[in-house]
């Protein structure tokens, strides 16, 4: 019965891929995946030939000793970051806005990142009053401290919002959202005075938004979390299009709604929670990423867009963060500068063509 009113509610989507385009899309979505990513090894201020990547990467060593240390120390993890971090933040977003069904949310727009980045200001100012010198680079608390402040913050922030939006309209949610967002922010402000300049810079650094500053001790938690994360986004799909319909739909099709909510929003801290402890508040790519999904598959189905949405985040991410490691001399891109130009057409594009905006 779920299956065909998931067909039901996908047929009427006009000029549905055939199975042959569908196929050629998520190939080329592959490939642009993978282009991306040995672009990230290869091009850079230092030009390194693509011979001696492929040797430093397979255990060999490049014909320079500091070829190898900028590929495996700076280039490979910062690749990696971005591959994962863009595949989280999309399948995120993805949820999100069925969750919600909400156009427009993410978790930059909700305020869950503002949220992840109070949890971070918190351990912030606790480690402060520990050891300034010792948490320079947040490692009083450990790695795996900073990606749990950042998911706690996360969740509360995504229970304040679930709570407000069985109240309010669409438009209404996203105020209080953005609302929420600047309130946190401020929030955060206030405990940062509470701690010394060392550990201010350190904070303003991190609220950038930077796929560059993760370490190989930070990936052995970012690369799981994010792992665990998609499964579950893939293994939701089927719940997701039943949520799509309506709870009340959903539950005459036999789905146990609030289980499926629940490990939904699960998927979702840990994805956004994760993401935005070691790599900073990233911003449009969560909401941008699923409606491009939508776009190049003209189909509503979780089934394709939850892997394309991952597949196009991990490409948006790969791309962003090449943009600003390009050689631009004396100027310097910032990773959400390079995504707000990506995502903002998207989120007018998306607002323009609703008719019932008003």
């Amino acid at each position: 019965m779920a299956e065909d009113a998931i067909k039901v509610a996908t047929i009427n989507e006009t000029a549905i891929p055939r199975l042959g385009l569908r196929k050629f899309a998520f190939v080329f979505l592959f490939a642009g995946v993978t282009a991306f990513f040995l672009a990230e090894l290869t091009i850079g201020v230092v030009k390194i030939p693509l011979s001696q990547i492929v040797a430093a990467l397979f255990g060999g060593q490049a014909a320079r000793e500091t070829w190898t240390r900028i590929v495996i120390d700076l280039r490979l993890p910062r690749a990696l970051t971005a591959l994962f971090a863009g595949g989280a933040l999309g399948a995120s977003g993805l949820m999100m806005q069925t969750l919600f069904r909400n156009p427009l949310a993410s978790p930059w727009t909700l305020g869950m990142a503002a949220g992840s980045a109070l949890g971070v200001a918190f351990l912030v100012v606790i480690a402060g009053a520990t050891s300034a010198t010792a948490f320079l680079r947040f490692n009083v608390f450990g790695d795996l401290s900073l990606a749990a402040a950042a998911a706690i913050g996360c969740t509360l922030t995504m229970a304040a919002i679930l709570a407000v939006s069985k109240r309010v309209s669409t438009v209404t949610l996203l105020i209080a959202g953005l609302m929420t967002h600047y309130f946190i922010e401020g929030v955060a402000s206030v405990l940062l005075h509470l701690t010394d300049e060392t550990q201010i810079r350190v904070y303003s650094g991190w609220n950038d938004g930077n796929f560059s500053n993760v370490t190989w001790a930070q990936m052995k938690i970012l690369v799981p979390v994010v792992s665990v994360g998609l499964l579950i986004s893939l293994l939701l799909v089927k719940p997701l299009n039943a949520l799509l319909l309506g709870e009340g739909y959903a539950r005459t099709l036999g789905l146990t709604v609030g289980r499926a909510r629940l490990w939904a929003f699960a998927a979702t801290a840990a994805l956004a929670g994760v993401v935005t402890a070691y790599c900073g508040p990233v911003v449009f790519l969560g909401v941008a990423i699923p409606h491009l999904a939508r776009g190049i598959f003209n189909n509503s189905d979780h089934r394709v867009l939850m892997p394309a949405s991952i597949l196009i985040g991990a490409m948006l991410g790969l791309a962003a963060n090449l943009v600003t490691h390009l050689d631009w001399g004396f100027h310097v891109f910032h990773l959400n500068t390079v995504n707000a130009l990506i995502g903002a057409p998207v989120v007018l594009w998306v607002i323009l063509r609703r008719k019932n905006i008003r």
